[in-house]
């Protein structure tokens, strides 16, 4: 458990790949929610009581569309899609999210009076990317879009849009640009209607910016422009998309995220002032390195965001953990000490693996390691722990023809291509084996995500000692997964289905 009293952080305030944040305040409590795309459970939803230590409280759903894809079923996935760029809001007693979801291109609409509870789910007829929801007195609309941001008003039940109701370009992204206003999040202060966007101008810095613009009305001009160009000496990785929130003082501070390579995109706390109606970003534009502010429940000790058992008290999955794809309950067995996985179809790869067990890898570096019963393995499985993402790599047992081999599988950045449509269905490289003495063996992994390096090393037990097993691989944030590098338990079947393997000793340092 962590403590929090109003200590000094340094930004960013996570250190893992939470993208795409909104944040709200209800009363003393923050709540934010963060992208997941073909993660499950999805929709992750975190509470803090100072903005800077955050803890896990629940997801939106476990299932979405109950989809061949959203399964792996159809050995290709979801990878990439999924749930994008979530909206969050409070409104008369109510929370209300907001997203769409690009394999099946539908938007969403979640609702509860209980954020830590259970969700009601319905459609908004329409698709609305990177959408943001504004209520205003006794109307709401969806702000939305990508270098051209529309504004449509909805029904008061929020099911469509409202026949006859507001519907205009707001403004339009006309500069030299790589990427044009999208990440919309909208706000109405004090009188005013601010735009929010992430930019990516083909000009100056060559980095991710945050934009605003500022209307007195809805169907007034909105002007603005780049309000925070800044990477706080990062490899040139502009900070920018996310929600703005206030504190109980009458302070004001934004959540975005920051491209971190491999690791993925994390978030990062700047304070906002407001000059002449229009905010201003840290100090005067620089984002600051630590962060100071007082705790609104300084006693209160956060769960950590990263953990060393499968489940809780009551045998559920614990929060940190998340599926690759949504998971087969019928094939896997839970304790808090020990996970088994049962396979049921053939893969040619982990990307083709059900039940997939991950967590986040952490920055600036990262060490798990566990123990594998491989006793219970056919012919041409392979199971063992894996640095996840597209460029992965994984230190496997298989078995061959009665015996058991340790191996070490990669696939190259090189060999990664968001138009390749056959990425996930091809086998990695097997560039190490060795022959066992026996089933059970344990593994370790350290990713080291300092400075860019973005490497994983792996290494496996003996005689009381670790053994590292080949060389580093080289990991790397690639557009078709869209997300950072996870550690990952797997088994999946090459030639006969029906076999099975158990994790346990699992232990992230």
């Amino acid at each position: 458990m962590i403590e929090s009293k109003g200590i000094i952080m340094e930004n960013p305030i996570m250190k893992c790949d939470y993208p795409d944040p909104d944040v709200i305040r209800v009363n003393d409590t923050y709540y934010m929610l963060s992208t997941t795309m073909h993660y499950f459970p999805g929709g992750a939803i975190l509470r803090s009581y100072d903005l800077m230590n955050w803890e896990l409280v629940s997801y939106l759903y476990d299932v979405l569309e109950d989809t061949e894809a959203a399964r792996l079923a159809d050995n290709r996935g979801i990878y990439g899609q999924g749930m994008w760029a979530p909206c969050l809001r409070y409104h008369a007693g109510t929370f209300y999210v907001c997203f769409v979801a690009n394999d099946v291109h539908k938007t969403y609409l979640f609702y509860t009076t209980d954020i830590e509870g259970s969700w009601k789910r319905q459609e908004i007829e329409g698709f609305y990317h990177d959408a943001s929801l504004l209520f205003d007195e006794d109307r709401v609309y969806i702000v939305y879009g990508n270098t051209e941001i529309y504004i449509t008003e909805l029904k008061p039940d929020l099911s469509g849009p409202l026949e006859g109701g507001l519907h205009r370009l707001l403004l339009k992204d006309t500069g030299k640009i790589r990427l044009g206003y999208e990440g919309t999040h909208i706000y109405h202060i004090n009188g005013k209607y601010y735009l929010f966007f992430i930019h990516w101008p083909d000009t100056g810095s060559q980095r991710r910016t945050q934009a605003c613009f500022v209307s007195d009305s809805l169907t007034g001009e909105f002007q603005g422009r780049d309000v925070l160009d800044d990477d706080m000496g990062f490899h040139n990785r502009g900070i920018a998309q996310g929600g703005i929130v206030d504190t109980p003082d009458g302070g004001w501070f934004a959540i975005l995220f920051q491209d971190s390579g491999a690791v993925g995109r994390i978030p990062v706390l700047i304070p906002i002032s407001f000059e002449d109606d229009f905010p201003v970003f840290g100090a005067h534009g620089v984002v600051p390195r630590e962060i100071h502010l007082p705790s609104l429940r300084p006693e209160h000790s956060y769960e950590p965001l990263f953990t060393s058992n499968f489940t809780d008290n009551d045998g559920n999955l614990n929060l940190q953990w998340q599926w690759n794809h949504q998971p087969d309950p019928a094939l896997y067995k839970l304790s808090s000490t020990a996970y088994t996985i049962q396979t049921d179809k053939l893969s040619t790869n982990i990307a083709q693996a059900v039940n997939t067990l991950t967590q986040r890898t952490r920055f600036p570096q990262t060490k798990v390691s566990v123990t594998l019963d491989a006793s219970q393995l056919k012919d041409g499985d392979v199971a063992g722990l894996c640095a996840f993402q597209s460029s992965y790599a994984h230190l496997a047992v298989t078995m061959e023809d009665q015996k058991y081999f340790l191996i070490l599988t990669e696939r190259n950045v090189g060999e990664i291509s968001q138009n390749m449509t056959d990425k996930d269905t091809l086998p990695g490289n097997e560039t190490f084996r060795i022959p066992l003495d026996g089933p059970v063996i344990s593994l370790c992994m350290t990713a080291d995500f300092t400075d860019m390096k973005d490497k994983v090393q792996f290494s496996y037990q003996k005689d009381g000692n670790w053994h590292p097993v080949g060389a580093s691989h080289k990991l790397a944030f690639t557009l078709d997964h869209f997300t950072g590098c996870r550690a990952a338990l797997f088994m999946y079947s090459t030639k006969i289905t029906g076999g099975s393997c158990t994790f346990s000793d699992f232990h992230y340092y």
